[in-house]
């Protein structure tokens, strides 16, 4: 498993990477419904890689990780969203909310599984 660090890193990295390569190419995310509806699933990605840097660096100051951490990295995806087009900020809210979801279902299988292996112990 990654260290909270290391995480933290990668995330913050690949955030910068894919948020200049989306402003880059916003013309073409623009330019057909396809690819609009594409440029809001990269800006969910965007969401995803903010929402665990956020959550790794409150892990590592020893704040608990809140509801804050996901409308702060919402807000951060749905602003770069309204940067490439209109279409985008919904098709994102859409992709943010189907990502976290699943995020949520696995984080509460990884927390059963903990859980479980402490108690045999």
């Amino acid at each position: 498993m990654a260290s909270t660090g290391r995480s933290m890193l990668v995330s913050l990295l690949l955030f910068a990477v894919t948020l200049s390569l989306l402003e880059m190419y916003k013309a073409k995310f623009a330019s057909s419904e396809l690819m609009t509806i594409v440029g809001g699933l990269v800006c969910s990605l965007l969401f995803l890689l903010l929402l665990t840097f956020i959550g790794n660096y409150q892990e590592s100051s020893g704040v608990r990780t809140g509801w804050g951490a996901v409308v702060v990295a919402e807000l951060v995806a749905l602003i770069v969203a309204g940067t490439v087009h209109r279409v985008c900020i919904t098709t994102c809210f859409l992709f943010s909310a189907g990502l976290l979801y699943e995020v949520d279902k696995l984080t509460g299988m990884i927390l059963a599984k903990s859980e479980s292996q402490v108690r045999r112990r």
